[in-house]
């Protein structure tokens, strides 16, 4: 085991707060028991105003940042031209959409500013973070808008998910959407870099939600030599009638709880060096602006 000085510390970051009732209760019980140094959450839900009040006594114990969600569910502002029926569109609709310079950018910077705005009102505070949910905010056109929110709120960092290509083929987890949620977020980092705005330099925690692997196994190669600033996102929940009808992903939520809430989760982190901690303590978090 390292000594205490060498330990490595990553966030660990739950995603998709407030999808839910059951995907918020898991995340309070795993950031009570220090099982997670960071949660997003999700502010388009009709649970969000309640399960923020919930969520405000663990402000102390993890970073709580805005999942900004454009997929999908009914956008906060009135989007005429990404969302005409009211409701978003799937994630590869919005990413053409995206690389091919069709996003209004007015439109996307209120809605952007909207869920910010739903965030603050309803836990009190600004987010510590925004990142994405299925990592939109890495496109054109959004990042430009999430990178300016995030100007206003000084210390708030923003998730990249760039990763060495080498080391997400020596993962050998998800290879190819690894790859391409990495290239994706170069332009991101890049343009972060260029604002002063704090970001992760390493992303882990991709994975087909199958279940063919245990998930046990997956983490360890999650949490396996770190970088200087790391974060791994994960999906715990309790799988509700309310999960099931907004999202795929149930029962595996479920086990992923099970994991981060029992017994291996401590000796994976212990055999790997690593430390579960909030961004301000990772190495060079707050770089001086360019």
């Amino acid at each position: 085991m390292k000594p205490r000085s060498a330990i490595t510390p990553v966030v660990l970051c739950a995603d998709d707060y407030a999808l839910s009732p059951g995907v918020s209760e898991a995340i309070r019980r795993l950031i009570a028991r220090g099982r997670l140094s960071a949660t997003s959450c999700m502010v388009t839900t009709s649970e969000w105003p309640v399960e923020a009040v919930a969520l405000r006594p663990f402000a102390g114990c993890a970073d709580i940042g805005l999942h900004l969600t454009l997929t999908d569910q009914a956008p906060l502002t009135p989007m005429p031209r990404l969302a005409p029926t009211g409701r978003l569109p799937s994630v590869g609709s919005l990413i053409v959409t995206a690389l091919r310079g069709r996003l209004n950018p007015a439109e996307i910077e209120a809605e952007v500013a909207g869920q910010v705005e739903s965030f603050t009102t309803a836990f009190g505070v600004p987010p510590a973070f925004i990142d994405g949910h299925q990592h939109i905010q890495q496109l054109p056109v959004i990042r430009t808008a999430v990178l300016r929110q995030l100007a206003r709120l000084p210390g708030a960092y923003v998730r990249c998910g760039v990763e060495p290509a080498g080391s997400i083929v020596r993962r050998g987890i998800a290879t190819a959407k690894s790859l391409l949620i990495a290239g994706l977020g170069l332009a991101l980092r890049r343009e972060a870099r260029r604002a002063g705005i704090p970001a992760n330099t390493r992303f882990r925690g991709i994975y087909d939600f199958s279940g063919r692997d245990p998930y046990a196994a997956l983490f360890e190669r999650f949490v396996s030599a770190p970088g200087q600033r790391t974060l791994i996102m994960c999906h715990p929940g309790f799988a509700d009638p309310v999960l099931a009808q907004r999202d795929s992903v149930t029962g595996q939520r479920e086990t992923e709880f099970a994991f981060l809430d029992g017994p291996q989760l401590p000796d994976i982190l212990a055999r790997q060096g690593v430390r579960l901690a909030r961004f301000a303590a990772l190495p060079g978090a707050n770089p001086p602006t360019a």
